[in-house]
């Protein structure tokens, strides 16, 4: 959708949600010179793979590039649901074959983050809320734990809300699970907002510290125990769940489920709540996901 946007405030611009990718490489700044070209040519090659791979048009990408890393405005027409999926897939595969037999230090992992929204050209780069928040998500301390908790992966994928509940919540668009995928509180800079991590090849998702739940969502797993009458009548039904952390710089929920009715018994048990912490007690959703 866009408009002229001759008759706003700002006037001559044109108004459009667009999709967005934004990909930054861990530990750049570490790497010695040698290592940081070779950074910058794989990038810029493993991309134009992956978006080959994807059947995604790479010539109509709008692309900003900074040494490690690439903003991509991508033309209307092209597909959440194959950026989401097939696009990362094949990208997390060339990164795999890239740092094949290389040692840790130059092993390239990358960070990339996928939003929809509101984008549109100004004079140094594009303009309004979508470039900020995928630029927040991309940079943030959940999508960078997440990585440094799964070393034997080479890419951590962080996904907007409005991705997640579109393209990837209903299971219909991707062959993407949404059990893959962890939410997460973003706090970087100005922006407050949520994302959705995925971090392809991880063993067992994104790894946590004993004790920690540091990187994603930490969330009890939910005993539903149904409660029977005499008569054979079920007449309530109880949630429980418990979680027990160290420090949580994502989100901890003691239960969260859909269940409308009955009991619910959440604990939380955690030693510290970092500033982009959050811990809830009860998480109540309806059918739809929405709270």
């Amino acid at each position: 959708m866009a408009g002229n946007g001759l008759d706003g405030r700002g006037g001559m611009g044109e108004f459009g949600r667009r999709l967005l990718l934004a990909v930054d490489a861990e530990g750049y700044g570490r790497a010695d010179v040698v290592t940081q070209r070779e950074f910058q040519e794989a990038i810029t090659r493993l991309l134009g793979e992956a978006a080959d791979a994807a059947r995604l048009d790479r010539e109509g990408w709008t692309t900003q590039v900074g040494g490690d890393s690439v903003f991509a405005v991508l033309p209307p027409e092209a597909s959440e649901p194959v950026l989401v999926d097939a696009f990362m897939r094949s990208l997390d595969a060339g990164l795999r074959v890239f740092n094949h037999n290389r040692n840790p230090q130059a092993r390239l992992r990358l960070r990339a983050a996928v939003h929809f929204g509101p984008a549109s050209p100004g004079a140094n780069g594009f303009v309004d809320t979508a470039p900020v928040e995928i630029a927040r998500i991309r940079d943030s301390a959940a999508l960078r734990t997440a990585l440094k908790e799964a070393p034997e992966a080479c890419l951590a994928v962080g996904v907007s809300a409005t991705v997640f509940r579109d393209v990837v919540r209903g299971e219909a668009h991707t062959t993407l699970r949404k059990d893959e995928f962890r939410q997460v509180r973003v706090k970087e800079k100005e922006f407050r907002g949520k994302a959705w991590i995925w971090v392809p090849g991880a063993v067992e998702g994104p790894r946590r510290p004993k004790g920690s739940a540091t990187a994603a969502t930490a969330t009890a797993a939910a005993d539903e125990v149904d409660e029977v009458s005499g008569s054979g009548q079920r007449h309530t039904t109880e949630v429980r769940g418990n979680v027990v952390a160290g420090e949580v710089a994502g989100e901890a929920v003691g239960v969260r489920t859909d269940q409308q009715s009955g009991s619910f018994n959440g604990t939380v048990k955690v030693d510290r709540v970092a500033s982009t912490g959050t811990v809830v007690g009860v998480d109540i959703r309806g059918a739809g996901g929405e709270k």
